[in-house]
């Protein structure tokens, strides 16, 4: 039996976000807690939500003790804000960041017995929805406004871990390009290479079937065609990411990941490295270990980046178009192609370590050893 999680509800376009006071109204909320970092409240990229409530006369109170890569602490105090509050539902606004602090925040509220944040890894027997969420995207990567993941760091441990929980999902994703125009572009990019990540790794994942297949090769499709434009912040390029970029959140949050973002956490934990530049780094390197345990998928990753004549190459052929495509779009947005000036060498030991102990891992269409993860950090040095 497969299960499929999404939205009750998703508003897409330029202008969605005045969908946000419908919503509220109708659901009869009073007063939203409003997660946000800080560098979105300090651009005024939160303003635009915050705009749309005051005109709207729906109180709120503003919480923005949020940064990237979200810690324990910031779940923590978050929940003490909550409670604080008199809050009753949750508008998160921004990234993964945002967004995944949210999660964990309207988990804890309704489920306390999680309030240490560490027992939510992996899949928690939470017995509640969380708080109502209403999610709003200003990046085109995570898809976090339509998954029942969301990943914390535990500082002192210096890892990340993973949390899925369909008990997390928002209520509405209100997915707005215009939200995502002021994003500079090393972060369009680095974001829309997490996109395509997670549309090719949860195409190849252990748990992929016809149902997520679909949206997959979709947003494979669409970020190909839309990430460089973005990058040039044209409203077509915006449009399509925002929209590649969710689809591809509706496939694999139903069914994994793999490798890529189980050895890119760990990088997240140990230097702060972005989690999208992570990703595309190691991307077409572990699709290259992939590829003997993915039949032809390869051929249709290849055809839906754009490349033609896939029908008439051979198993090899296909293959490495597939991964030189991906290479070609990553070059082509400026994401550095190694690890050099990140990774040190030492570390590789634990790196690998905890790449093997993430959640993702075992969603991987091969099941890698230390040696082989150590060999594909390596790689990239």
């Amino acid at each position: 039996m497969n299960r499929f999680v999404l939205n009750e509800t998703s508003y897409h376009g330029a202008g969605a976000i005045a969908a946000i006071a419908e919503e509220a109204k109708k659901r009869g909320f009073k007063k939203a807690f409003l997660c946000s970092d800080p560098d979105l409240v300090k651009f005024n990229v939160t303003a635009k939500v915050i705009k749309v409530l005051d005109d709207n006369g729906l109180p709120y109170e503003l919480y923005s003790n949020i940064q990237p890569n979200p810690t324990i602490e910031n779940v923590q105090t978050g929940v003490a804000a909550f409670k604080k509050s008199g809050a009753d539902y949750i508008i998160a606004v921004g990234g993964g960041s945002s967004m995944d602090t949210s999660k964990a925040i309207g988990i804890i509220i309704t489920n306390p017995e999680f309030e240490d944040v560490r027992s939510l890894e992996g899949v928690a027997p939470t017995k509640k929805p969380c708080v109502p969420i209403i999610a709003v995207p200003t990046t085109a990567g995570t898809a976090a406004e339509v998954t029942i993941n969301y990943v914390i760091t535990d500082v002192e441990k210096k890892r990340k871990f993973v949390c899925v929980d369909p008990h997390d999902i928002p209520v509405v994703a209100v997915i707005d390009p215009d939200m995502m125009a002021s994003m500079p572009k090393g972060l369009t990019a680095s974001t829309g290479m997490d996109a395509l990540t997670h549309a090719i790794e949860g195409y190849i994942t252990r748990g992929a079937w016809e149902l997520s297949d679909m949206f997959h090769l979709k947003a494979i499709e669409i970020i190909a065609r839309t990430l460089r434009g973005a990058v040039a912040n044209t409203p077509e390029g915006r449009e399509g990411m925002a929209l590649g970029q969710y689809v591809a959140g509706m496939g694999f949050s139903n069914v994994g990941l793999g490798l890529v973002h189980s050895m890119a956490h760990p990088l997240g934990a140990v230097y702060n490295t972005p989690h999208g530049v992570a990703n595309a780094i190691l991307l077409p390197t572990v699709m290259e270990y992939n590829a003997d345990a993915t039949g032809e998928k390869y051929r249709d990753i290849a055809k839906a980046m754009g490349v033609e004549g896939t029908e008439k190459m051979s198993v090899e052929e296909y293959r490495r178009a597939a991964v030189e495509a991906v290479k070609k779009l990553s070059a082509d947005v400026g994401i550095a192609p190694n690890l050099i000036g990140i990774v040190k060498e030492e570390d590789l030991d634990f790196l690998a370590d905890s790449a093997l102990a993430d959640a993702c891992c075992p969603g991987n269409p091969k099941a890698p050893t230390k040696e082989e993860v150590v060999g594909l950090y390596k790689k990239l040095l």
